[in-house]
């Protein structure tokens, strides 16, 4: 498997607390030293363990905002 790196450049804040310890948590991070991105995922206490998640470039996440903004005002 190819090796990864990550480095967390902003905690944006702690969406839920799982039952296990682990965290879902919005942060910008930077993938193989690119440009940092928004990232949703569960992180484990310590952020060396993770789960799966969703990272979005900026327009993404501006089209997630309307959509949830949207799908709120229903």
């Amino acid at each position: 498997m190819a090796e990864f790196k990550y480095e967390i450049t902003e905690e944006l804040g702690v969406i839920s607390e799982g039952n296990r310890g682990w965290n879902k948590e919005l942060n910008l991070i930077s993938w193989n030293g690119a440009a940092p991105k928004f990232d949703i995922r569960d992180w484990a206490p310590d952020h060396e363990k993770m789960g799966k998640g969703v990272t979005l470039t900026a327009d993404e996440a501006d089209a997630l905002y309307e959509l949830l903004g949207k799908a709120l005002n229903k």
